[in-house]
């Protein structure tokens, strides 16, 4: 019984080490890593999204009219008591 005992606290040991070494290796490298994320990301794939904004923009917007009607005039009453 104290074997396995032993197995199963080698094995959280070494899980902490893991994630912790892998935390530490992202720290360290996160710069380098959004750069080339950065650099894989074409122009040409960024001016496609920027030319087609502007036309699924234009097309999502509901049709408006251009001149609404007049304002409504101002009607008081009495005050509505809390």
């Amino acid at each position: 019984m104290q074997k396995i005992i032993n197995v199963i606290a080698l094995l959280s040991g070494l899980t902490s080490l893991t994630v912790i070494g892998g935390g530490v290796y992202l720290y360290k490298n996160a710069d380098v890593m959004m750069e080339e994320a950065r650099g894989k990301l074409s122009a040409a794939a960024v001016e496609a999204v920027s030319g087609a904004l502007p036309g699924l923009i234009d097309s999502a917007m509901p049709n408006m009219p251009e001149v609404t009607g007049p304002a409504l005039p101002k009607v008081s009453g009495p005050a509505i008591p809390f």
